[in-house]
């Protein structure tokens, strides 16, 4: 067995040139990054790139997450553009990096996730969908691709996220040092990784909404995609009540594994946001900056209920604990700020994962050409403890050309 992973030794891994390719919950764009992945697993990234969607893509794709009603065709349809898409960011990705991957390693783009059972057609079931056909990435660009990565743990029993985790393990875990990796997407997810640990002790989850509710508050309130540096949070007013009000639902109570999307955190949660920031005579700024402060609150509540005893429990003589961000959240000042003071007092330090070399942009697609590289080599993908499955699963399904 292989020390710490626990998966099987198959001699056979080789290093691999792989294309990650990333499209989160905020559906603002695709990240790719190229990595060259080596047994160990080491990964390490050649280059990285970031690609936004066309306003009538990304209205689509918002679209299709959040239709009460919508054709098979029309789905279908984006799967398929959205296949051509990738395709076309890897190239460009490739040609301007002068490197050639040998393997594609594809999330896809969340339509729907549901990680917690419900029933349906008199049976309890988890479910997940992420479209975006890879045959046409794989034709376009003659090599293997691995996507459709969730769905395996889910058989398993797990909730199908979060699967970062794996990279935050082969890449952060320290001997002597506690660490939390946070990364602020449309949903924020952190791994807990106690000083000296094994991947049995990693503890991970989603911890609420990142960017998802002040880019749609911005959307609806200013025209814009985001609040650019926080420059707006920065001008407005937190409403401390509608945060306390909010922090009382039940996710951030409820024990990991856990976690959330679209389905949770999406129109109709900031219809009711919004409304209860105006019952409260908010200005629009004070609208960003409550949204801004909900976000960070959600993350230090998360540490504080359930990272900082796990570290405890697993690590009490760790010398430090050092938290690494990334994500599109990493660039939003006010939010960032908001994250430093509040785990000052809880004696974390807060930096991005730039401060180890790797890009904070890049982090999440990284993570995806990891798994593919575990995919191709019969290795699994998962971490049991942070998708609560009942084993390590080979994750995502294999195109060939």
């Amino acid at each position: 067995m292989k020390q710490g992973l626990g998966i099987r030794e198959q001699g056979t891994e080789r290093a691999m040139v792989v294309a990650g390719v990333m499209s989160g919950t905020s559906a603002d764009g695709v990240d790719v990054a190229i990595c060259r992945v080596s047994p160990g697993p080491k990964v390490k990234v050649l280059g990285h790139r970031a690609f936004a969607y066309d306003a009538k893509l990304r209205a689509a794709v918002l679209g299709a997450m959040d239709a009460k009603t919508i054709s098979a065709a029309e789905l279908a349809r984006l799967s398929w553009r959205l296949g051509a898409v990738y395709a076309e960011c890897v190239e460009t990705t490739a040609r301007e990096l002068k490197v050639r991957p040998q393997l594609v390693a594809c999330h896809g783009q969340t339509i729907y996730h549901q990680g917690a059972a419900e029933k349906f057609l008199g049976a309890p079931m988890r479910c997940t969908w992420q479209i975006g056909e890879a045959s046409l990435i794989a034709e376009r660009l003659r090599v293997p691709v691995v996507s459709d990565f969730r769905p395996a743990d889910m058989a398993a029993g797990g909730q199908g996220a979060p699967l970062v985790p794996m990279l935050d393990y082969c890449l952060f875990r320290h001997a002597a040092k506690s660490r939390l990796l946070l990364n602020l997407g449309g949903i924020a997810n952190m791994s807990a990784l106690p000083a000296g640990c094994g991947v049995g002790d990693v503890l991970a989850f989603d911890t609420g909404p990142a960017n998802m509710i002040v880019d749609a508050c911005m959307q609806r309130l200013y025209s814009r995609r985001f609040d650019k540096d926080g420059a707006v949070a920065a001008r407005g007013r937190v409403l401390a009540d509608v945060v306390a009000k909010l922090m009382q639902g039940s996710y951030f109570s409820a024990l990991p594994p856990k976690s959330c999307g679209r389905e949770e955190y999406g129109a109709a949660f900031v219809a009711r946001f919004v409304a209860l920031c105006e019952k409260a005579g908010a200005r629009k700024q004070d609208v960003i900056a409550t949204a801004t402060a909900f976000t960070a609150e959600t993350v230090l509540d998360a540490y504080r209920k359930f990272c900082w005893p796990h570290l405890g429990q697993r690590a009490p003589l760790a010398r430090a604990t050092e938290m690494f961000a990334a994500g599109g959240g990493t660039r939003n000042a006010v939010l960032m700020r908001m994250l430093r003071d509040g785990f000052a007092g809880l004696g974390v330090k807060v930096g991005t994962t730039e401060a180890v070399g790797l890009a904070t942009e890049a982090k999440e697609a990284a993570a995806f050409a990891l798994m593919g590289w575990l995919t191709w080599h019969g290795l699994p993908g998962n971490v049991p403890s942070a998708t609560g499955a009942k084993r390590a699963a080979v994750l995502g399904k294999v195109t060939r050309v």
